[in-house]
Formats: structure tokens, sequence, C-alpha cells
């Protein structure tokens, strides 16, 4: 008889990055890599646990934007293109090692990777939300929702129903997409401001996450920590992030991924081969990138990219095994610790970033994986669980009123909000206020419905965190830049087309087309909340 629980949590996660106008954005292959080497490895895994009769639990978040790109034919079509490009440039560079075995070895490893990675996307006719929901409906997975295009909102605040547009949306998308109104949700960056509990309640959302200090920080105190849920006055229950077990899984500096045995991240192909010889399998314009094929191991902490060593799949694989046995035993001391303080069943959150497993650590499926069936097959002390089979199992829990904070740098809003980004929000904020002016008129015909739901959907998409986040982190600035003013400006160009009452249609066809997301959006959600 278990004596504790252990909640896995991804987030899976990107921006809305969908260029038809162009024949090639680099920022589309953000969905590409994270669709070979994360989602599609997290679906084999499933399938092999299901297969071998182990019940597996896990709570994921599918994002609106994620499931909109998963499931629109441009992007599958692109990847699909995408993905036979690197089965082509693997069968070079198996042809190119044919002197060299542990090279050849390892493209032979690549190979074999992508036409599994082939045969499960053809399976599934290139519909991965649908290989995911059918986890869901075998109470493996539960899905979760997040804000509608992953809006920052405590930054929002001012504008109640700004925010209630982000949640709404979201769930309103994740019903047409899964049948049912979501039970949780990730809030974006886990960003939790003083009252945002009651449009969730109001949206029938039951538990979102938090960091930890979100909750320790609560009043009054919890008594349990953060190894138990909490409920506010609003009867939403809030899990809090467990640093301990975090810790181990996504630090590379004290956590597992950065063991020698691992895949190096940062040596890869794409600017390590010669360039003629790489050239048709990098940007048109001629400038390098990763291909995902990465020959070398991390091999030691404080080495330069010169001084790495071949990397072995066969030695990864046992590593992983060997750190999900550390995992689970340190899980097992920690219930017990726990239970006998608590003399209840403590819960311990475990949240990720989905992309973490796969993409920037190769072996994290395998990892999972191994923690899985080691749970499964080599201990009682704990179970894993969903967060909503929690809360139904244990519906007592302290009322307490949760901190303000963030799982970003120092716990607070300063990532989102700082002299690289703080440009952005008087836009933004500008913006909010026009949609709720339009939002109370009644469109004069089918043409001004459709510029309405467009404005909707231009601001939704100018306030993703994403925009902010790449503006502080320095990486891709300019792409972040010009995607947060082109959905502001078209916004701004409908408020004035509508104002003087004539809709540019050639102009808003064309906008449709681009930003299409979220279809049967409604304008309407931008009332003022009752």
């Amino acid at each position: 008889m278990a004596i504790g629980y252990l909640a896995l949590v991804l987030h899976a996660h990107l921006p809305f990055v969908r260029h038809p106008e162009s024949d090639y954005v680099l920022e589309e292959e953000w969905l590409f890599e994270a669709i070979t080497e994360t989602y599609i490895p997290l679906i084999k895994m499933f399938e092999g646990l299901k297969r071998d009769g182990i019940d597996f639990k896990i709570t994921m978040s599918l994002t609106p934007p994620l499931v909109s790109m998963l499931r629109d034919p441009l992007l599958q079509d692109r990847y699909d293109q995408h993905l036979s490009l690197l089965q082509e440039l693997t069968e070079q560079e198996i042809d190119r090692y044919q002197k060299t075995p542990h090279l050849r070895y390892l493209a032979e490893h690549y190979a074999e990777e992508w036409q599994e990675a082939r045969k499960l996307w053809e399976r599934y006719q290139g519909d991965l939300v649908t290989a995911f929901k059918q986890f869901q409906d075998s109470n493996n997975l539960e899905i979760i929702t997040c804000g509608a295009t992953h809006g920052y909102l405590p930054l929002m605040k001012m504008y109640p129903q700004a925010v209630w547009g982000q949640i709404e949306v979201a769930c309103q998308h994740y019903e047409e997409t899964f049948g049912r109104r979501p039970r949780g949700i990730w809030l974006p960056e886990c960003a939790y401001y003083n009252g945002l509990e009651r449009m969730l309640a109001d949206a029938g959302i039951r538990y979102f996450l938090t960091d930890g200090h979100g909750i320790l920080y609560a009043r009054p105190r919890p008594r349990f920590g953060t190894y138990s849920p909490v409920y506010t006055e609003s009867g939403v229950a809030v899990f809090a992030r467990d640093n301990e077990s975090s810790q181990q899984v996504w630090s590379s500096e004290v956590g597992y991924p950065g063991a020698a045995e691992y895949r190096e991240f940062y040596k890869d192909l794409g600017w390590e081969a010669e360039y003629e010889y790489i050239k048709p399998y990098i940007m048109p314009n001629g400038q390098r990138k990763n291909t995902g094929i990465k020959y070398y191991k991390i091999t030691g902490r404080g080495l330069g990219l010169g001084e790495k060593e071949l990397y072995d799949p066969y030695w990864a694989k046992a590593k992983t095994s060997e750190h999900a046995a550390d995992f689970v035993f340190n899980r097992e001391r920690q219930v017990e610790h726990l239970h006998g303080i608590m003399q209840r069943p403590p819960i311990i959150i475990s949240p990720y970033d989905a992309e973490l497993f796969g993409h920037w650590w190769y072996e994290g499926p395998a990892f999972l994986d191994q923690l899985f069936r080691k749970t499964w097959e080599n201990q009682k002390v704990y179970a894993m669980t969903h967060l909503a089979d929690y809360l139904q199992a244990f519906p007592t829990q302290q009322v307490c009123h949760p901190a303000q904070s963030s799982w970003g740098y120092k716990g607070f809003h300063e990532y989102w909000l700082n002299h690289t980004n703080s440009w952005i929000y008087p836009h933004l904020h500008k913006a909010a206020e026009r949609m709720i002016k339009m939002a109370g008129r009644e469109p004069r015909g089918d043409l001004e419905l459709r510029a309405l739901n467009q404005a909707a959907r231009e601001l939704l998409l100018a306030q993703s965190s994403d925009w902010a986040f790449i503006m502080s982190s320095g990486t891709m600035t300019p792409y972040a830049v010009r995607r947060t003013r082109s959905h502001l400006m078209r916004f701004n160009k409908i408020y004035e087309d509508l104002k003087i009452g004539k809709v540019d249609l050639d102009w808003l066809e064309k906008v449709e087309a681009i930003d299409n997301i979220f279809p049967n959006i409604d304008f309407r959600v931008y009332r003022p909340l009752m």
C-alpha cells in the first residue's frame, strides 16, 4: 500500500509560428525539432508502456498554440519535408563513414530513429494530438490547458477582460479538441496573482500549478508546505513544485542531464561539417543551423567543444537506468520522511518543460521510460497519480491565499518586465483597452464580424509571453520584436478600419490566412465581466 504520491507534469508549449507567406522561416523548425525529438519519442514511450501492461500516470499540458500547429495541414506538410531531408542527410552520413566504424554506427542509429519517427508519423497520419488523446482516454495521461497564447497574466491584470480572454479562449479550444472542458491549467510561466483563481473557477478549472514559493508564502502558511495542495476561497486547488525532485532532473549542473555519458547538445553536424557538403541541408540563404545529428557526448565538465569524445547511445541508455533508479530511491526516502511528519500521504509535484525530454536532454524520454517501469515494478512506497485523481481521493485540504509568484528568474515577474521588453506593455495595454471597447459593438454584417474576431486573434498573439521571454534572453530577438510589432500593427489597422466603417477585405483575407489560430473565436469574450 503506497504511503505517498508522485505527480510528473510536463509543459508542452511552443509559440504560434506559422508563415504561409514564406517558403522558409527558421523559427518554424522549433516545432519540427520538438516533434522529432520530444513529442514522437514521448508517444513511442507511452505506447511501449501500454504494450507491457504498465499503468503509468502523467499529466501534460498541450497549449492551444501547440495543438493548433500540430493540426495545421501546412505545418504538417512542411514537417514531412523536414523529416525527409533529415533522412536524406543521414543516408549520406552512412555512406560517408563506411570506413569509420563508430561514426557509421552513430549515423545508422540516427537513420533508425528517423525511420521510426516516420512510421509513427504516418501511422497517425500526422495527427499527434489524436495520438496523445488516446492516452487521456485510457486515463494514463491527463491533458491540461494553458493560456490561449501563453500570455503573462499578472502583467495584464488591470484589464480583467484580457485575462479572461486568455483563459476562456483556451478552455473553449480545449473543449473543441478533446470533447470536454479542461480540469486543470498550467498558468503561463506558472505566474499567479491574487484573485486570478476566481476567473479560473468561473471557467470551470479545478486546479492550477505554481512554483514552490507561491504556496510556501501563502496566508496562512500551509501546514504541509508544498507536499499537499491547498484550496483557494473560490474552491480552485493549487499544487506547488517540489524543488528537490525538479532540480535533480532539469539542472545540467547538479542534475542528471549533465552526466558525461549523455549527448552533447551544442556540437551539431550543421556547424561541424564542411560547408559545401552540408549546404543543401542548412538554411536557403546558406547560413548554418542545427540539424539534430550530434556525434559527441558531454565527456566532462569544463571541456571545450573540441575536447568532446564520441557519443555511444548504448552507454547513455544504461546511464538513464541508473539515474531512474536513483530518482526512485530518492522519492521513496522523501515520501517516507514526509509521511512520518505529516501522518497523511504526501504528494510530490515534479513539473518540467516537455522539451527538456529529448530536445535538450536527448536521453530524457529513455529516463522517463525507466522511471515509470521501476516505479511500477520495483517499489511500493509511492504511486504515480494525476492531480485531478489526487483531489478526488483527498478532497479535504487547507484553504489559503497563495502568494504572487512565477517560476522565472527570482521567482517573480522580472524576466518578463525589464529594460529589454518593457516597451511592449504600453502598446499591449492600449490594444486591450481598444479590444474591450470594440467588444461592446454589434457587428454590421459578416465582414465586420470577421474583422472583430481577427482583432481578438491578433491581440492574443501579441500577448504571448514568448516574445518578452526571447527579448529578455537575447536569443532570436529580432524575430520576437517583429512578431510583437506585426500583431499590434494588424490589430490597430482593424481598429482604425472599424472606426471609419470601412474594412479592407483583401487585406483581411490575407491576415486571416496567416494568423489562423482559433478559427471559432468569438470577439464577445472581451465584453465586461458580470
